[in-house]
């Protein structure tokens, strides 16, 4: 297991530096979901510039609370590259830093639209390649969730000192045929080279499926949940933001 990122034989294949007055629309799209829409979570995803917009170079999202008749209500922002820039393997990055608060979660993943070959989730596969708990900001998490039942296998990357909310660092993932690989600021955390497909039909779909199709790139903010918990009294909504520099995609040359 080799213990550094290599980009030696890949050429970028997809660039995205938020560099424009606005989101470039053409290459993204803004998701609207309603609270509670997966995983318990509080926040709705929304089309606002409150939640989402470009400044000095960088992509914002920003979690929102407000409260009316003494209920809290919360906004955040998903986008996707869904239907416009999906890829089958490849070297996936982005450069950002994540809010510190209990309840937030930022995520850098990836998912597919065609859950028509294999199945819903999580047969269909999902990859996560960056996820961050506010309350435990110096801890990242790179999972992937496939088969039925459900199994995961994930890996666990602490910074040795400070925390992501500090300032930026780069997260990867190489997908190569029957092998994941996560890295942090180019260093090796976390390799993954069994999982399998099943759809109610046996034998299940021969390996590496479902990791073998045309999946998408998601950049979010959820507030709350089951897995990262709730807000409470200390978490800070005004100062809060899940900044991105840029996302890169690289394939090998063929």
């Amino acid at each position: 297991m080799r213990d550094r990122l290599s980009y030696e034989g890949y050429t970028l294949v997809f660039e995205e530096n938020f560099d424009g007055p606005e989101l470039d629309r053409t290459r993204w799209n803004v998701e609207l979901h309603e609270p509670g829409w997966v995983n318990e979570e509080w926040q709705e995803y929304v089309d606002s510039p409150e939640n989402i917009r470009l400044e000095d170079g960088r992509l914002l999202i920003r979690p929102v609370r407000t409260v009316r008749d003494g209920q809290a209500f919360y906004t955040s922002g998903r986008i996707s590259t869904r239907g416009r820039r999906e890829f089958t393997c490849g070297l996936f990055e982005a450069r950002l830093k994540v809010p510190r608060g209990k309840g937030f979660l930022p995520a850098f993943w990836l998912m597919t639209s065609d859950e028509d070959t294999y199945g819903q989730w999580p047969v269909c596969g999902e990859i996560d390649i960056m996820e961050i708990m506010g309350q435990r900001p110096e801890t990242s998490y790179g999972t992937i969730h496939y088969g039925l039942p459900h199994q995961q296998n994930q890996g666990v990357f602490t910074l040795p000192s400070g925390d992501f909310s500090e300032e930026y660092h780069v997260f990867s993932l190489e997908w190569e045929p029957g092998v994941l690989r996560w890295f942090v600021d180019g260093t090796l955390f976390h390799e993954a080279r069994q999982w399998f497909s099943a759809c109610g039909r046996q034998p299940p779909d021969p390996f590496p499926a479902p990791f073998n199709h045309d999946m998408y790139i998601i950049l979010n903010l959820a507030v709350g949940g089951n897995w990262v918990g709730y807000p409470d009294k200390t978490t800070d909504f005004e100062n809060a933001a899940f900044t991105v520099e840029y996302v890169r995609v690289y394939q090998k040359n063929r």
